[in-house]
């Protein structure tokens, strides 16, 4: 099992697309990094200028935790493509260059090989959101400096104290990694239906932005599914930026995205052990 997870992860990390999330997360990064570091001020005096009649704010406001929580809202929409470039391609590669028959001829069952597809694609995940934290999170604060973060919100507003932030973006970071794990399981999916890679990628890509349109609406034909769409559960990072911190929501969402996950990889299972790889 090691070894063969060994050579998975050698594959994934040999070929070119891997790199182009992280190129696509750094060039994200550093623009917004530099477009509040040349117009911050305005844009700034732009958001609060409701609050500054009502409120006396002083401060080092435009720091790296207040740009890495803009940078987050952004690119944390855009990292399930990234996701899907990689685990899109675990099952349907291997069929598309026929080598799926070969390693099925060796001592490895088939739920073994979905499992080790599944962890390599959840081990890329674990870096992606890794260099995500680093480009976003400590590159901002090397940048902008340290102060109280503002979470500006359409009604309101909420100050968090400097030495109360860093464990809420650690448990932010933290379920944006389920979240995304979500996104490979259900990319791993798709890819054993396929045999290439452009279907899943794309298929996954058309999944979560009809399901988010959906978890958006407010509508009440749609009020009575959201709570099963896991795209309703996966901003559930943010709720580490409230006060209070809405605990149960969280917690709901999280059990929510595992149960997605643990069952689009049985799924998988469940399929790719029927599958016909002879023809």
């Amino acid at each position: 099992m090691r070894q063969l997870l060994q050579i998975e992860l050698f594959k994934i990390f040999k070929r070119p697309r891997t790199y182009i999330s992280f190129g696509i997360v750094t060039a994200i990064s550093l623009v917004i990094q530099l477009a509040m570091l040349t117009d911050g001020k305005s844009y700034m005096g732009f958001a609060m200028q409701g609050l500054n009649e009502q409120f006396d704010i002083h401060g080092n406001i435009i720091n790296g935790y207040f740009i890495t929580y803009i940078i987050l809202q952004s690119l944390l929409i855009q990292i399930p493509l990234l996701i899907a470039l990689v685990a899109g391609d675990t099952l349907a590669g291997e069929a598309n260059q026929g080598t799926l028959r070969l390693m099925l001829t060796k001592p490895i069952s088939r739920n073994k090989l979905v499992f080790v597809k599944f962890a390599s694609s959840f081990i890329y995940t674990v870096a992606l959101i890794i260099w995500l934290a680093i480009m976003t999170l400590f590159l901002s604060l090397l940048i902008f400096g340290k102060g109280d973060m503002i979470n500006l919100k359409s009604d309101t507003f909420i100050m968090i104290l400097q030495d109360d932030i860093m464990w809420r973006y650690a448990a932010a970071f933290g379920f944006a990694l389920l979240a995304m794990t979500t996104i490979a399981s259900l990319s791993l999916l798709l890819s054993a239906f396929a045999d290439n890679s452009i279907g899943p990628i794309i298929a996954t890509m058309g999944i979560v932005v009809v399901l988010t349109i959906l978890s958006n609406l407010d509508l009440p034909l749609f009020n009575h599914i959201k709570p099963f769409l896991f795209t309703s559960h996966m901003i559930g990072w943010k709720g580490f930026f409230d006060d209070p911190i809405p605990y149960a929501a969280i917690a709901q969402s999280a059990f929510v995205l595992v149960v997605y996950t643990v069952g689009f990889v049985a799924i998988t299972m469940l399929y790719f052990n029927k599958k016909d790889i002879k023809s």
